[in-house]
């Protein structure tokens, strides 16, 4: 039977996402997705690209490809580029035309509404309707001030705020465990940091468990090795 599955920020960590598939014996009639972020920081990000292309898999916008496309725009223009890590600056000297064209085509958001699941990359702003929303928040917010703001700080989880529908899957906020609360689910385990790579996996129209078992749906295998230092232990909430 195929399946949606749902793939948390690979972060140029191809051989994890190889593990991965193959583990979940991916197959053709999978429809495959990702919640963004699937370059920069790892070891191989022209390999999580082909398999991204090879599998006719669809990702949301991350904000390190937002990164990216606002440093491939800047040189074009001969302006000042953004603030680059020595990833995003590797990655941007080896990217060809077809690779940012295809990063620049990443919405950011995807709604599929045989599960009734929106995926973004980083999470949105409780109580406001998607059209307008803070794009910039869509790839960076991580929390909810005391005061009802948004933050990309660690804090209080904006998705203990958010009431569905539709169930929100996200990454970008690395955790040892996926973040479950009612209506989110968030499928960063920090592979590039050491953790692992976690999918959620739906059979055809099925909806998303609640919390009590929705670990049923979600799949890790762990880390090879700690890529890069996260600078901060990987936790809970």
């Amino acid at each position: 039977m195929a399946r949606t599955i749902v793939i948390g920020d690979t972060h140029g960590c191809a051989d994890e996402l190889r593990d991965l598939l193959s583990m979940l014996g991916f197959s053709a009639g999978d429809q495959l997705f990702f919640v963004g972020d699937m370059l920069s920081r790892g070891p191989d990000w022209r390999g999580v690209l082909k398999i991204f292309r090879d599998t006719g898999a669809r990702s949301v916008l991350g904000n390190h490809e937002q990164r990216l496309i606002a440093a491939h725009t800047a040189r074009l223009r001969n302006e000042p580029l953004p603030k680059l890590s020595p990833s995003h600056v590797e990655i941007l000297r080896e990217m060809d035309d077809a690779d940012h064209a295809q990063l620049a085509a990443l919405p950011l958001w995807l709604d599929l509404p045989e599960h009734g699941l929106r995926l973004v990359h980083a999470g949105l702003m409780p109580g406001v309707p998607m059209a307008e929303q803070d794009p910039w928040l869509l790839t960076h917010i991580r929390s909810i001030e005391d005061d009802g703001s948004a933050s990309e700080r660690w804090g209080k989880p904006w998705g203990r705020r958010y009431k569905g529908p539709p169930h929100v899957v996200f990454g970008h906020n690395a955790r040892k465990s996926p973040q479950l609360h009612a209506d989110v689910t968030g499928i960063d385990t920090g592979c590039v940091y050491g953790g692992a790579l976690t999918a959620l996996v739906l059979p055809a129209g099925a909806a998303i468990p609640p919390m009590e078992s929705r670990a049923e749906v979600l799949v890790s295998v762990p880390a090879r090795r700690a890529y890069v230092d996260y600078g901060r232990p990987l936790g809970g909430d």
